[in-house]
């Protein structure tokens, strides 16, 4: 029986560390050892059972002290220990009264019983049905009751309120932290070149690496009338929405597609890189904004983010908002394919991202050869 009560303690405390309960585990794990300790007694060492019963004591007494921050069950619990410990003593010496034997061990089960029931209760249906009472005292924290502000504005990206404020500071050339399709970007308006000359500033980026726009839809390119082939506009087809981003001639059609003043700060003198998200929020922030100027959000050189954690803590400080989405979608940047000269030699990979270089050839040469 006595290694049954030890074996059951021990279960209970494994139990309560995996719900990381530590004061609860803890003792628990210090009750089982207990319980195991008394095999000595049935040994015949009573001289090393007293010993060790002082010690548990002692320990036990910093157990009472921490259960009363926690709840009234396990105060309790801990102090009939307290005095069933003492009863051990007071067995070994010959000396414990059966009255107080027989009163210690009921109010002991009682309060393992009610505490175990409790706690299978409360667990099971994942509310207090059964109380396990207030601490007694609480300890006053030296940390701040609340976390540090962020550095910027970081509204939720499910939450239409917040999908509003990043629009609008981006409306108002601001620059932004946003989710899309693979990692985490960073955006401004292609109406505020001031606001992408800021990007530049922000990722210590160099002048000679050229800003992508992002778009909601195909059709928005359809109504600037570019001169594209049917070759390209069939591929484009194909690839969008999704995480392949097509180089084009540009012109000034870019200015009918709603790029405006920021036409200069985009893409290069003849070129630009144009890409249809295939992420919803993103869209909906496009349709509210329209194009956008995109590059990866991490300073220049450094591995991309993939949370928007990661966004705040890198460049928090530098940006007027990040729309928190969680983990993205990929772990690297989209693919990008120079579709300049697709109708004199095809295309080219100039960057192979998330989709592989394989893909977009097959793709390219199904369009083709249709």
């Amino acid at each position: 029986l006595i290694l049954i009560g030890g074996f059951a303690q021990l279960l209970a405390g494994f139990l309560v560390f995996r719900k990381y309960d530590h004061l609860g585990g803890t003792a628990f794990l210090t009750f089982s050892a207990l319980w195991s300790h008394l095999v000595n007694i049935g040994a015949g060492n009573s001289e090393g059972f007293t010993a060790g019963s002082i010690a548990f004591l002692v320990l036990n007494a910093f157990l009472i002290i921490l259960a009363s921050s926690f709840n009234v069950v396990l105060l309790c619990m801990t102090l009939a220990m307290e005095l069933l410990t003492i009863c051990f003593l007071l067995f070994t010496l010959e000396n414990l009264p059966l009255p107080f034997e027989i009163v210690m061990l009921s109010i002991f089960s009682i309060i393992c019983f009610y505490g175990a029931t409790a706690s299978l209760a409360n667990s099971m249906f994942g509310k207090d049905l059964m109380m396990m009472g207030p601490p007694l005292f609480t300890v006053e924290s030296s940390k701040k009751d609340t976390e540090d502000p962020p550095p910027c504005i970081c509204p939720k990206s499910h939450c239409t309120s917040g999908l509003r404020t990043i629009a609008d500071l981006l409306n108002t050339g601001a620059v932004c932290g946003v989710p899309t399709d693979t990692v985490y970007a960073l955006a401004a308006s292609c109406k505020h070149p001031q606001a992408i000359e800021k990007v530049y500033r922000i990722k210590d980026r160099p002048q000679e690496k050229p800003i992508c726009i992002f778009i909601s839809n195909l059709d928005q390119l359809r109504a600037a009338a570019p001169p594209i082939s049917p070759l390209l506009w069939e591929f484009m087809e194909n690839v969008y929405p999704g995480g392949i981003g097509c180089i084009i001639k540009k012109g000034e059609w870019l200015k009918k597609l709603g790029v405006g003043a920021g036409y200069s700060r985009v893409g290069t003198q003849d070129s630009i890189m144009i890409r249809v998200p295939d992420l919803t929020v993103l869209v909906h922030l496009i349709d509210m904004t329209g194009p956008l100027a995109i590059t990866s959000a991490n300073p220049s050189g450094e591995v991309d983010s993939t949370h928007h954690d990661m966004v705040i803590s890198r460049l928090g400080h530098k940006l007027e908002g990040v729309l928190c989405d969680g983990e993205s979608d990929e772990v690297v940047a989209s693919t990008v394919v120079n579709c300049t000269k697709i109708d004199e030699s095809g295309i080219t990979i100039v960057r192979e991202g998330c989709i592989p270089a394989g893909k977009v050839m097959q793709i390219f040469e199904g369009v083709k050869n249709r």
